[in-house]
Formats: structure tokens, sequence, C-alpha cells
């Protein structure tokens, strides 16, 4: 009965204080409203974000959507994030094994045996044994708890770092075939418009031909042609390697990549909910994981100073033994033991103190990171809610630049049909509509494209 009580006290014992500061959420500075939002804005925002949308609601274009969910399921730095988990999974097993006694069970036989001979008789002995037997080192000071504590912080981190790979995967896969489709309409106007500068071309020929013109207009509308021709193998080079990084991006081998709707019919919202930046905290996995990583660090400096205290381990077996095996488990063939030692560090050299400056060092220093992470959310926030409203203003005006432009154009061919003016003025005002529409194209890529950066930076993308 003794034993019982004194084992009963020592698990009491065993679950008293854990050493090392308790974990606390760091205060942070919240902004009410993200910068570079009216007040009327901010006020519409404020009970929703686009954050919290599952991507296939941001992404009406259908291929887009079964890309995104092949690289879901393909993708290779996902999947390595995803082993990445069980390995946290497998450490928080191991370290939360230490917590508890490890029992070991035995059997054995032996038969010696010895001929008789001049000096000594015949000899022979069986021995049987069964025995168990059970370590444990009492988890007084905290120090085992504290590592599981940690443990599973690491594993939390884990599981927010994957969902983090999520948004950028997702983000990425969308800005690549944007992009994709930007080179597709880019490569579409370089051909259309070098079919017209041929063909303008022929009629200059002819007009020569004729003494009706010089050959300087010719050379004149040769450039043109040439101009136009050089981009489409240009274009077509930066196509296949655009695929490429889409074909990667799926887990697969460098391959055609079906598409959807053209860069003019992707549906994109012209105001976009922010949301309060408070839930920005929660929402974005490399916050969550910033902050696991603090409570994995602050645990360690629990178990860094448990090592001042005494170790408490006990031990005892119990079992049969005897050289009548059939004996074996009756009659006087019963053993036990049962021990408790205590060891205390008298001299380390500084070790221990060490140990413990060393894991506040590195739990300050992720406390830092942590707090420069919401930094940067915030500031990503911020850049993307200026870059999707002024992207929409330059679209708007590289729109209108290019209506005057081609108006020049047609205005400057009218003229030199009438005799009016020289292929100078074809040439340049021919020149300067092919660039206006294709920087329109390239407006309406950076729109699309701020609304996916403002998508990544409200951390939406890993919602399943």
């Amino acid at each position: 009965m003794k034993k019982i009580v004194a084992l009963l006290s020592a698990v009491v014992l065993s679950v008293g204080c854990a050493v090392g500061p308790n974990y606390k959420k760091p205060a942070v500075s919240v902004p009410t409203a993200y910068r570079g939002l009216t007040p009327e804005e901010a006020a519409k925002t404020a009970s929703a974000s686009i954050g919290d949308q599952k991507w296939w609601d941001i992404f009406q274009d259908e291929q887009l959507r079964s890309l995104l969910r092949t690289a879901l399921q393909q993708n290779y730095d996902l999947r390595v994030a995803g082993s990445r988990i069980l390995q946290a999974q497998a450490q928080l097993g191991i370290t939360r094994a230490d917590q508890f006694p490890s029992v070991n069970a035995g059997a054995g036989i032996s038969d010696n045996r010895s001929a008789k001979s001049k000096f000594l008789p015949a000899f022979e002995e069986s021995t049987g044994h069964v025995n168990l037997s059970a370590a444990w080192e009492l988890d007084f000071w905290g120090k085992y708890r504290r590592a599981t504590e940690a443990a599973r912080a690491n594993l939390l981190s884990s599981e927010a770092a994957r969902q983090e790979v999520m948004v950028t995967l997702v983000a990425t896969v969308a800005g690549a075939y944007f992009q994709l489709r930007a080179l597709d309409l880019e490569l579409e106007i370089s051909k259309r418009t070098l079919a017209s500068r041929q063909e303008s071309l022929r009629l200059t020929s002819l007009l020569a031909d004729r003494g009706s013109t010089s050959m300087l207009d010719v050379r004149q509308a040769e450039q043109l042609v040439f101009t136009a021709a050089a981009e489409v193998p240009a274009l077509e080079q930066v196509i296949a390697q655009e695929e490429n990084l889409i074909s990667i991006l799926l887990g697969k081998n460098p391959d055609d990549v079906p598409r959807g709707h053209k860069l003019t019919e992707q549906a994109h919202p012209l105001e976009v909910p922010a949301g309060l930046p408070s839930s920005l905290l929660e929402r974005r996995p490399d916050i969550r994981a910033a902050e696991q990583q603090l409570i994995a660090a602050n645990a360690q400096i629990g178990v860094a100073k448990a090592a001042y205290f005494p170790q408490i381990s006990l031990s005892g077996s119990g079992g049969f033994q005897t050289a009548a095996l059939t004996n074996l488990f009756t009659g006087p063939s019963g053993t036990w033991n049962f021990g408790a030692a205590v060891t205390q560090p008298v001299f380390t050299a500084g070790k221990i103190r060490s140990n413990v400056r060393l894991a506040e060092a590195q739990q300050q220093t992720a406390l830092l990171f942590y707090q420069q992470t919401i930094q940067g959310a915030f500031r990503s926030v911020a850049d993307a809610l200026i870059a999707y409203r002024k992207t929409r203003e330059f679209r708007s005006q590289e729109e209108l630049l290019f209506q005057s432009a081609q108006d020049s154009a047609r205005l400057s061919h009218l003229r030199y049909s009438g005799g009016v003016t020289g292929y100078l003025e074809v040439l340049t005002n021919e020149t300067n509509a092919f660039s206006a529409e294709l920087g329109v194209v390239q407006a309406q890529l950076n729109e699309l494209l701020a609304l996916v950066q403002l998508y990544e930076a409200l951390g939406g993308g890993w919602q399943e």
C-alpha cells in the first residue's frame, strides 16, 4: 500500500509547475483601415474581404480553374510542404512520448551442460526467466511538456506554411495564365498588323513601279512590315516559355497549355472589399506560421531552464527466475526491484546559462520576425490596393491613347493617298498605333495581375 501511495505522489509531482515563460500574444500595432482607402471605402469594405472568398469564386475562367485544381494536386512545392507536416507530426509523437514511462518485457532461457571428466562430475543446469521493467524520468520541472509545446507549435507552423505555399501557388498560376493570354493577344495583334502592313507594302510597291511614288516610301513601308514581322517569333518564343512555366507549376513536363477566355473577357470586379486589418492576422498563413514559430521558441526557454533543476528518475522491474522451468510461475521464484535516482548539475562551465541565453535570443528573433511579417503584410495589402485602383485608371488612359493613335494612322493614310503628305507620316502614326495597341494589352494584364496580387496579399487562396 505504501508503494502505491508513493507512486501516486510521484505522479502528482510530475504534473507540477513548468519553468519558463508562458506564451502571451504580443501586442502589435494594427491600423483601423488600410492605407489608400478613403473613409467611405473603408466603411464599405469593413464587413467582408475578398481574401475570405474561395479561389474558384474569384477566377471565372473555367480553364484557369482546371489548371489551379491540377496544380493544387500535383505541384511539387505543395507536396514537399505536405511531407514536412508529416515530419512535424512524427516529431511531436517522439517528443510527447518522453513524458511517459518506458516499459519493456523480456524472457530468456539458458541450458548449460558439462560431460563427466576425471576431475569433475557431469553437470547440467537449465535457467529461465521472465521479467517486466519500467523507467520514468519525472517531468517535475516541465522540461518535456515545454518540448511538447514547442513540437506542437512547429506542427501548426508547418500546416500554416503549407497553406502559404497554396496562396503563392494560386497567385503564381493565375498570374502566369493571365500573362499567357496577354501574350496570345499580342501575337494576334502582331499577326493582324503584319498582314495589314504587307498589303500596304504591296500597294506602295505598285505605286512606285508606276512612278507615282518613290522608293523611299517603299523602304519606309518595308520597315513597318519588318517591325511587325519581328514581333511574331519573339512573342512565339515567350509564349512557349510561359507554357513551360505553367506546366512545371502543374507538376508536369513542359507541354501545351489549354486556353479559356481571352484576356479582354476575363471577369473582374471594379471594386474589391479589403476587410478589416485586424482580420488579416488570422487569415494570412505566413503570419500564423510566424506566430507558431514564436510559440515554439518561447517554449524552448522552459526546456533550457529546466536543466538548472534536479532530474528525478524512477526505475523498477519484476518477474520470475528459476532453474526448474516447470516451477517458473510457482514457488519462490518471483523477483523484483525498485529504485529512484536524483541528478543535480553541479558544474557545467556556464553551459546551462548559455543555453538559456541562446533560447531567449532565439525567442527574441522569432518575435521580431513575427512583428516584421505583420508589417510586411499591411504594406503588401496597401501596395495592392493602390495598384488595383491606379492600373484601372492607367488602362482607361491607354485605351484613349490607342483610339487617338488609331485615328491618326487612319488620317495619315488618307492624307498619303491624297498626295498631301509623305509616307514618313504614315510610318510614324502606324508605329504609334501599333505600340499603343500593345500598351492597352499590357494595361489590361496589369489590372488583372493587380487583382491577383491583392487576393494574395489579403491571404486568399488556401481555403478548401
